[in-house]
């Protein structure tokens, strides 16, 4: 004969309760109705806390400890947010967050963007090869009045470029173009202007160890589908890579400078193996030669900083060239492919300031010239 259960009395509501049914909690033997009404499961670690502790809302139950850590609520509309999908305004405030919506309807009259800006772009040009610059200076001040003046200029025909704040700068500021065709990027954005006048502020890219010049390309310039985009930029990144020395002394910087910023994927045998190895083990990381997180562009990041007009130019061509060289190729033909075939190839009159500058890296076949000094 089975024994009687003894009962035994919740602690919360003082009711009578078989042993077995009661749930130990802190100090405390909850019933099964005051367990449902008086507990709950943080739905973050698993946690049971009491639902007077919940410190989630709309909805989600979240302890203490996870709100904390991993979450915050939207200052404007009060939605949740996890901390790092949230906004926040101000370049140096981390108390203020907000959700995209109630983050892009904020007023600003500062010149001077924070990191999260993104505005819907803009496309100057024929498509659908656009370049998108991002050029960092320092040493000139993260000074609104100064950044007005450089948006002035460069914004005096068409809204071609912002001003953002870029935490890897000590005392500058990132400029950023909306996506431009080479041509665009190269006779309506007046670089010229914009260069001449950052220098007489003060500021400098390529005589500091912060600035880079990051171009993005768009990802629609390389193919229609998905499939014929990543057979491109497999040929991208095995040209880098096969290529490393001489894109070296182009981009201008270290070794020890990229390892940081914009590392190498490593040599494979072919194409698509380099492609696989970096979709498996970038794991979020942008700090690569290049930057395949963007879902609409293709970043390349190892090119260092500088206020001459002459080098962004032959950057932006040297980029357009080997975009060309990786549709129009097959992987055979760039796998056999010579850095003096490459550039050998180059059509003066299309790339006369990249043959220009490649002479001055002793990069040209043999034919170096004078170099002019980079700011």
């Amino acid at each position: 004969m089975k024994p009687r259960s003894q009962c035994v009395c919740c602690t919360m509501c003082g009711g009578s309760t078989p042993e077995e049914s009661l749930q130990a909690f802190e100090e405390h033997l909850l019933c099964p109705s005051c367990l449902e009404t008086e507990n709950a499961l943080c739905e973050e670690c698993e946690e049971r806390i009491w639902q007077s502790d919940d410190a989630g809302c709309q909805g989600r139950t979240l302890c203490q400890s996870c709100f904390d850590h991993e979450f915050t609520v939207c200052i404007e509309c009060g939605a949740l947010l996890r901390t790092s999908s949230a906004y926040y305004y101000g370049s140096d405030s981390c108390d203020e967050a907000y959700c995209y919506d109630c983050y892009s309807d904020l007023p600003t009259d500062d010149p001077i963007q924070d990191y999260y800006y993104k505005p819907d772009p803009i496309f100057y040009g024929d498509g659908p090869r656009y370049f998108g610059v991002e050029l960092e200076i320092d040493s000139g001040g993260e000074l609104s009045a100064n950044a007005r003046i450089l948006s002035e200029i460069a914004n005096q025909e068409a809204n071609c470029l912002y001003v953002k704040h870029d935490g890897s700068l000590r005392n500058g500021l990132e400029l950023v173009t909306h996506p431009m065709s080479l041509n665009h990027q190269l006779h309506c954005m007046p670089w010229s202007e914009v260069c001449q006048k950052a220098v007489s502020l003060g500021y400098l890219s390529h005589r500091t160890n912060s600035c880079g010049l990051h171009v993005h390309v768009s990802r629609m310039a390389l193919g229609e589908t998905e499939a014929q985009q990543d057979s491109v930029i497999a040929r991208v990144l095995y040209f880098f890579e096969k290529h490393w020395e001489e894109l070296l002394k182009f981009s201008r910087r270290t070794q020890n400078q990229l390892n940081q910023w914009a590392a190498r994927y490593g040599y494979k045998q072919s194409p698509m193996e380099i492609l696989h190895y970096a979709k498996k083990d970038t794991c979020g990381n942008r700090h690569t030669c290049v930057n395949l997180q963007n879902d609409t562009t293709v970043e390349f990041r190892m090119f260092r900083g500088t206020l001459k007009p002459n080098t962004i130019f032959a950057t932006l061509q040297l980029l357009n060239r080997i975009c060309d060289v990786a549709l129009f190729m097959s992987d055979e033909e760039i796998t056999a492919m010579a850095w003096t075939t490459f550039v050998s190839g180059l059509a003066a009159e299309q790339y006369s300031e990249l043959i220009r500058y490649l002479k001055e890296r002793q990069l040209y076949v043999n034919e170096p010239v004078e170099a002019e000094v980079e700011n």
